[in-house]
């Protein structure tokens, strides 16, 4: 995505002094693309009730966290999860914001929103180069009855580093062994075929100016430019269209109890009816914060979006946080020098 420069500000409300003045406090993020509209919104509901003036760059994923390991920004936004080490070294806290999907987008001649069912198998033979025509017999397989046209398949993928890269080559690496083997998954890996196109944005332009286009993008994004999206077909051997509710399902399914850092799996999740490329998004904070006030005014932030931004977050297709998770963010915040106290 181009970088994105989200000036937002909440024209904060009441942060009291001891003289009971009012005063504004500047903070800054960059990262994650997926979760730029959220936070975008958030700032601006937030306007009435908090001081505080959200300076966000949607530089992607690997970009927010190179920024918050180096210090530029209070805070990186990351779709893909941290490892421990890497969390420990750079004194990094991470917690999650919202959820959503990542979604195969494609451009066929006849082909309606959501008609096309996939397998996560087929879907890693078409990114890998191993499937070439879309009247292939295997994807003709999965499709009995739907006139498949004769081209060209022609993948592409995102061609900067991005937490949306790592969610989907995470899940072709479940799916696909072949996958998982010759290819990986990461934020930025080397592409068997197709084009390369920076940002949601970039992806989708190329998609939809080449027939036979094939590409991955976050679905709120997907939702909200009307792209043509495929079902896949969940653990339990149904197809499934990616929506709110499939998310959700893949969300209640998911194993948070065990999560290390909140970095759950909810790739492929046991269930009928849960889409399987679901993913979190985080939030990377320093636990020794060069400016313990404005680093207290991130948590501030993200604690009113979990108590007032869950309207707003389901407009724009997130699923929020499960309350248990939420209350286990609000205690983990403690960790962080001048947080102030959760729902103040």
């Amino acid at each position: 995505m181009r970088a994105a420069l989200f000036a937002l500000s909440a024209g904060l409300g009441l942060l009291p002094l001891a003289s009971g003045a009012a005063q504004a406090v500047d903070i800054t993020g960059a990262g994650s693309t997926f979760a730029a509209p959220i936070y975008g919104a958030w700032s601006a509901a937030a306007r009435d009730t908090l001081g505080i003036s959200l300076n966000y760059q949607a530089l992607g994923s690997g970009a927010g966290q190179n920024q918050v390991m180096a210090r530029t920004v209070d805070f990186g936004a990351s779709d893909a999860p941290v490892a421990a080490a890497k969390l420990a070294s750079n004194k990094l806290l991470q917690f999650p914001t919202v959820i959503g999907g990542v979604v195969p987008i494609v451009n066929l001649p006849g082909i309606a929103p959501n008609q096309l069912h996939l397998t996560g198998e087929v879907l890693a033979g078409l990114f890998n180069g191993d499937i070439t025509t879309w009247n292939d017999r295997q994807i003709a397989a999965l499709n009995p009855g739907v006139a498949l046209p004769d081209i060209a398949v022609a993948p592409v993928h995102r061609a900067d580093g991005s937490g949306t890269t790592f969610v989907f080559t995470s899940y072709l690496s479940k799916a696909s062994a072949n996958w998982k083997s010759n290819v990986g998954a990461a934020s930025s890996i080397s592409w068997p075929s197709g084009a390369g196109a920076r940002g949601n944005d970039g992806v989708a332009a190329v998609v939809r100016n080449t027939r036979g286009g094939l590409g991955y993008v976050e679905y709120a994004f997907a939702d909200k430019n009307h792209l043509t999206t495929v079902e896949l077909k969940d653990a339990a051997g149904a197809y499934v269209a990616p929506n709110l509710d499939s998310f959700s399902k893949a969300a209640a399914a998911a194993d948070w109890g065990s999560a290390k850092n909140f970095a759950v799996d909810m790739l492929n999740t046991p269930g009928e009816g849960a889409w399987p490329i679901v993913s979190a998004t985080f939030v990377l904070l320093p636990t020794d914060p060069k400016d313990t006030t404005r680093s207290g005014a991130v948590i501030k932030f993200f604690d009113w979006a979990f108590t007032h931004g869950g309207p707003t977050a389901t407009s724009l297709q997130y699923v929020t946080l499960p309350a248990s998770v939420q209350a286990n963010v609000r205690r983990a915040w403690s960790q962080v020098p001048g947080a102030p106290a959760a729902g103040r």
